[in-house]
C-alpha cells in the first residue's frame, strides 16, 4: 500500500499556519500575506502536496477553467498574448484551455459544443478574424465572455482593445511629417473593427494633411495577401514612397518583397510602418517601426473584466480602449526633431 495522501492539515502543521490559510493559498486568494504564501508553497513542494482541484470545483460550483479561442497563431503577437494571458489567469487560480476555430458553420458549432462540454467558467475570444457568428453563439450560451484585441459594434459584449483609430492616425502623421506624400495603406479586414479603425485613423490623418491615399487595400490581415498587393503597387507607374501596414505579420512579408524581390532600400526608397510590435519587430533583420499594442495593460484589463463577469452574472458589459505607442526603429524615415525609441532591455 502506498503512503497516505498529504493533506492541507499536514501542510498547515509543517508551515506553522492554519488549515484555512493553506486553502486560501491554493485558491490563490489575495488576502494571504505574500511571505506566508511563499512559505506554504515551499512546504507543500517539500511534502509532495497536490491540490485537490476536483474537490475545489465541487465545493464552489465552478470548474476554474477558462477557454481561450483563437483562429491561428501565425501572427507572433497572438503567441505572446496567449502566453501572458494564460499566466495572468493562472495567478487567479484558473487553468486555461486553448481552442482553435475557423469561420465555417461546422467549426463554430463544434467549438461551442466543446466549450459547453468542458464547462468552462468563462471565455476569451482572442482573434480579429473570428466570426461574428461565433461571438453571437457564445453570448447565447450564457457563458461570461470577453473579446480580446477584437472590437465589435455590439453594446452587449465586453471587449478590450488598443485605441486602433489613434494608432492608425499616429502612424500616418509620422509618415507625413517625414515628408512622404505617396502613402499607401495595406489594410486589415473590412469585417474586423480593429482593421476598420486603423484604416479610419489613416484616412483621417491623410485628409487633415490634404493628401489622397495612393492606395488602400484590404489584405485580410494575411501575410501572403499583403505580399501580393505590394508587388502590384510597385508594378504601377506611380509607386508608394511609404506604406502603413495594418499588422506586423503582414509588414514582415512586405519587407521581404521590398528588399529581396524588388531590391529596394528601406527606408531610403520607401518607409514602412507596421502595427502590434510583435516580438520579431525588434529583431535586427526587421528593425520595424510599428505601433505597439499595450499588451500588459490589455491582459490585465481582460483578466479583471472576465473574472468580474464570472463572479457577477449581472455585471454590465464594458468596452475598454487603451492607447498604444509608436515605436520608432529603422524602417521609416524619421521626421526632424524625433529619435529612435530607446532599445528595450
Amino acid at each position: 500500500m502506498g503512503s497516505a495522501r498529504i493533506t492541507t492539515y499536514d501542510v498547515a502543521k509543517a508551515a506553522g499556519v492554519s488549515q484555512p490559510t493553506v486553502s486560501r493559498v491554493f485558491s490563490r486568494s489575495a488576502s494571504v500575506d505574500p511571505a506566508k504564501v511563499e512559505r506554504v508553497r515551499a512546504v507543500a513542494r517539500e511534502l509532495g502536496y497536490i491540490p485537490n482541484l476536483v474537490a475545489r470545483s465541487l465545493n464552489s460550483g465552478n470548474s476554474f477553467r477558462i477557454g481561450i479561442v483563437l483562429a491561428y497563431l501565425k501572427n507572433g503577437f497572438f503567441g505572446e498574448a496567449l502566453q501572458d494571458l494564460s499566466k495572468a489567469l493562472n495567478k487567479q487560480g484558473y487553468s486555461v484551455t486553448v481552442y482553435f476555430a475557423g469561420n465555417s458553420s461546422d467549426e463554430v458549432d463544434a467549438i461551442i459544443d466543446d466549450l459547453l462540454a468542458d464547462q468552462v467558467d468563462g471565455i476569451v475570444l482572442a482573434s480579429i478574424s473570428l466570426s461574428n457568428k461565433l461571438v453571437a453563439r457564445v453570448r447565447k450560451s450564457g457563458i461570461p465572455c470577453v473579446l480580446f484585441n477584437r472590437g465589435q459594434s455590439d453594446p452587449d459584449v465586453s471587449m478590450v482593445t488598443a485605441s486602433n483609430f489613434e494608432g492608425g492616425k499616429q502612424a500616418t502623421e509620422f509618415l507625413i511629417k517625414a515628408g512622404h506624400s505617396r502613402i499607401a495603406h495595406l489594410a486589415g479586414w473590412r469585417k474586423a473593427l480593429n482593421g476598420v479603425d486603423r484604416s479610419n485613423g489613416f484616412m483621417a490623418a491623410m485628409q487633415a494633411a490634404g493628401l489622397e491615399p495612393l492606395a488602400c487595400v484590404d489584405c485580410h490581415f494575411r501575410r501572403n495577401v499583403a505580399m501580393a498587393e505590394t508587388r502590384k503597387l510597385f508594378a504601377q507607374a506611380e509607386v508608394p514612397d511609404a506604406l502603413f501596414v495594418a499588422n506586423d505579420h503582414m509588414a514582415f512579408g512586405v519587407l521581404e518583397v521590398l528588399r529581396e524581390e524588388l531590391g529596394l532600400s528601406v527606408p531610403e526608397d520607401v518607409s514602412v510602418i507596421g502595427y502590434d510590435d510583435a516580438p520579431m519587430a525588434q529583431w535586427k533583420t526587421f528593425d520595424l517601426t510599428t505601433v505597439r499594442q499595450p499588451l500588459p495593460q490589455m491582459i490585465d484589463a481582460t483578466a479583471k473584466m472576465l473574472l468580474s463577469e464570472i463572479s457577477d452574472t449581472k455585471h454590465k458589459p464594458q468596452k475598454v480602449e487603451i492607447p498604444g505607442e509608436l515605436i520608432i526603429r529603422g524602417t521609416a524615415r524619421i521626421p526632424a526633431g524625433l529619435h529612435r525609441t530607446k532599445t528595450e532591455t
